[in-house]
């Protein structure tokens, strides 16, 4: 297995996040990454290997132009309102709800951060183009060296921020660009006619849906949370199931929060059967590891050892496969639980 890692992923390191009213540190940190690179050398899994420079054309076929020239900028932008911003993190403070008009970009900074996000829980630092660029290019080469025929048919995007949170045209949930999207698109480009998607994480990967959801070319299966009590909330529903071209093409798997892993693993063979039944020619796993029982911010009971069976479930696809980090906060456990996922899988 080929596992692109992201050299300048610490260079997003967000200070604070909104929480109920208040800003507390932020839960996704440059430590999760380290435990994971840890935990891959000692157990031997993969080459780790870093990527060239990112694919800027790509990017702009799966995010808006518009927006990722505010991502690029945005950091220049918010020192030249104020020197002193430099010790700030950006957070968005206003949003075009419903009734707003989203197709005019205001030339005010605060309106432009609201136009471009969809939470107060995402800080964007000076950093952030930096790290985000550099793990697109991770996923999108993983995707190539599948792809190439001569390489392995398993390759990893190791990289932070994550991205499945991450729209055509917002960011949030702490994702800025959507690296499963890109890998997928990656993946089209080289040849694979039929991408399917496979999100294992707590939460909902609304980003990538939406990205999606009106295409027939990529099929995007998600098990997570209950949006009803569970964030991102308002989509992760299972009656959402596509729309034009892309008509069956999107299937969410919700479940309550408590569950074990015998029901989460029927919800994940349900997905599996899914991706079948699409006839991929290569699958995305968007590998969260905060289904994990100890994670502080999610609430699923599975235990580091159920991620060994995990991969090995996912190994059955016999498919060109590309795993994109996604979420997981209980540091110290992080690596441990996605090395088990790639040692099962087969890395």
């Amino acid at each position: 297995m080929l596992i692109f890692h992201n050299p300048v992923h610490d260079k997003h390191r967000g200070r604070h996040e909104m929480f109920r009213g208040k800003l507390v540190p932020c839960h996704e940190t440059p430590a999760r990454l380290e435990y994971v690179l840890d935990a891959l050398r000692q157990r031997g899994i993969g080459e780790l290997r870093a990527p060239s420079a990112p694919d800027m054309d790509l990017i702009k076929r799966v995010h808006t132009p518009r927006y990722v020239d505010f991502l690029e900028s945005a950091w220049r932008e918010w020192i030249a309102l104020d020197p002193a911003n430099a010790e700030l993190d950006v957070l968005p403070s206003i949003w075009p709800v419903r009734g707003f008009r989203h197709d005019v970009e205001p030339t005010n900074f605060a309106a432009r951060v609201g136009l471009f996000s969809f939470d107060s829980g995402c800080p964007l630092t000076s950093g952030t183009w930096e790290a985000a660029t550099a793990g697109a290019a991770c996923a999108i080469e993983a995707a190539r060296a599948v792809s190439s025929g001569a390489g392995p048919r398993t390759a990893m995007a190791l990289t932070r921020p994550p991205g499945h949170h991450a729209g055509a045209d917002f960011f949030g949930g702490y994702c800025f660009l959507n690296n499963a999207a890109l890998a997928a698109q990656a993946l089209r480009d080289a040849g694979a006619a039929r991408v399917a998607i496979l999100d294992v994480d707590y939460h909902h990967g609304n980003g990538t849906q939406s990205i999606f959801y009106e295409r027939g070319d990529v099929l995007t299966v998600s098990v997570h949370g209950d949006p009803t009590t569970e964030y991102p909330f308002f989509l992760g529903y299972a009656d959402e199931r596509g729309q034009g071209a892309g008509q069956g093409g999107n299937l969410n798997l919700p479940l309550p929060a408590g569950t074990d892993f015998a029901t989460w693993t029927q919800a994940l063979e349900q997905g599996l059967a899914a991706v079948r039944a699409f006839k991929a020619d290569a699958v995305v796993v968007a590998l969260g590891v905060d289904t994990y029982e100890g994670d502080p911010i999610s609430k699923f009971k599975l235990k580091s050892a159920d991620y060994l069976h995990v991969g090995r479930l996912l190994g059955e696809l016999r498919l060109p496969a590309v795993f994109t980090m996604e979420g997981g906060y209980a540091v110290a456990d992080v690596g441990i639980n996605v090395a088990n996922v790639l040692e099962g899988y087969g890395g």
